[in-house]
């Protein structure tokens, strides 16, 4: 195998940038003008009640609008965009497309914009067992993968090689979070049956304990290509500090593909990685008994027991698992809570000498229907649970949740970008 190229680009005009990074890796080389192309963003979530800071969390519209203008321009006309979202309780994809202006690129280039889960998925064979994958990316020539510069507090980074897990069904993505199969044991294996042609990093910003919007966000300003999406990951996690044969997907899809890990064997282009390379963490800090986060040890919060989210934890839930914390922190009155034990996805199991024991999903239920270590449960079922429903039940034992609390802090997480320079809501609403 030729020695694998990345390149790296300081983005100064995103349009040009993104030319430059595609010549230094000669990303279009194996592309042909009749190729069907699909273009895969990271559009993982967006927010149309509450204040929604996009920056490391989504793909920009910047680089999704070169990228388009660029492959127009060299010939290439069949091009779709597609992606999965799902909300809490729809798809919502097609709305995240009209918010970031995607029907422009229709309009102007014809491309295609396409909502996988209003389409047909395909049962896939990925090694013993089946992943239904969207027939948009199936039947497509040439894939090109536009994840962003971001960690993620389940697998470490979230790079090229994660962002098409958003090609599978909802059921799929569920069966990715397993209760006896690893996360980063399941996604790694879309890849080899996808013909991914080129990864493109966005890094105009990063993000810190992603993949969400609780992260912290920085502006990065840096272009990432490869025509080997391999390298390219392994190049963005150096990227964001992390060495490959430390994040476990990278290093099982090494180990199926008889991949090496290290940087030696990828030829860096362009900018200098040790010039851009930044350490941000990826996880949220727990207390040593697994009690709960730090940040309820730190107020003082008693009585509650909040075993840490695993990678059973499937990402209809990790959206909720946030204003969970914060809902029962505006619960806390200064005095000790009932003695309260949390529980959330496939794996956790109720411990004995609590009052209460809060199931929070339909997974963490049915793990725990029957456990005889739970005194009183206060289950919310549904798939993904109701907050609603939540804050109701919680209130009926007597815990008060304030869920103005949570609306408040949605507007200090969007309200601290505000004013800083580089971050602009015009790079993703266009």
């Amino acid at each position: 195998m030729a020695t694998p190229v990345v390149s790296i680009v300081k983005n100064v005009n995103t349009y040009e940038s993104l030319k430059k990074a595609l010549e230094l890796c000669n990303g279009l080389r194996e592309f042909k003008k009749s190729d069907k192309i699909l273009i895969k963003p990271n559009l993982v979530y967006w927010d149309f009640d509450l204040p929604f800071p996009p920056y490391g969390v989504i793909t920009t519209s910047e680089v999704i609008f070169a990228l388009v203008q660029i492959l127009y321009e060299e010939g290439y006309t069949n091009i779709t965009i597609g992606e999965a979202t799902f909300g809490i309780n729809e798809s919502i994809a097609k709305k995240i497309f009209k918010v970031l202006g995607y029907q422009k690129l229709y309009e102007k280039f014809g491309a295609e914009i396409v909502d996988f889960n209003e389409d047909k998925f395909e049962a896939v064979d990925v090694g013993g067992f089946k992943l239904s994958i969207a027939r948009k990316a199936l039947e497509a020539d040439k894939i090109i993968s536009v994840p962003v510069l971001k960690t993620h507090n389940q697998c470490k980074v979230s790079l090229g090689i994660k962002n098409l897990k958003g090609c599978l069904s909802i059921n799929s993505k569920r069966h990715c979070h397993g209760k006896e199969e690893e996360l980063d044991h399941m996604f790694p294996r879309i890849a080899e049956k996808l013909p991914v042609a080129l990864t493109i990093i966005d890094g105009i910003f990063a993000l810190a304990k992603g993949p969400g919007l609780t992260g912290k966000a920085y502006r990065k300003d840096i272009l990432v290509a490869s025509p080997d999406i391999f390298s390219c990951d392994v190049v963005g996690a150096a990227l964001l500090g992390y060495k490959a044969k430390e994040v476990e997907h990278l290093k099982f899809f090494a180990k199926r593909n008889q991949r090496s890990t290290e940087l030696s064997e990828i030829e860096v282009r362009g900018e200098s990685l040790e010039n851009h390379a930044t350490f941000l963490e990826y996880d949220w800090e727990w207390t040593e008994d697994n009690t709960g986060p730090l940040g309820f040890k730190k107020r003082g919060i008693t009585g509650i027991a909040i075993r840490k989210y695993d990678n059973s934890l499937c990402t209809a839930c990790s959206k909720l698992y946030n204003p969970m914390l914060i809902l029962l922190m505006s619960a806390y009155k200064g005095e000790p809570f009932p003695g309260i034990e949390v529980l959330t996805g496939k794996r956790q199991k109720a411990s004995p000498g609590f009052e209460k024991t809060i199931l929070f999903g339909k997974c963490a239920y049915v793990e725990n229907k029957d456990n005889p270590n739970i005194k009183k449960a206060i289950a919310i079922k549904g798939c993904p649970p109701d907050l609603g429903e939540f804050v109701r039940l919680l209130n009926e034992e007597g815990i008060q949740c304030d869920y103005n609390q949570y609306v408040q802090y949605r507007h200090y997480i969007f309200n601290r970008y505000q004013g800083m320079e580089g971050f602009d809501m015009g790079l993703f609403i266009k």
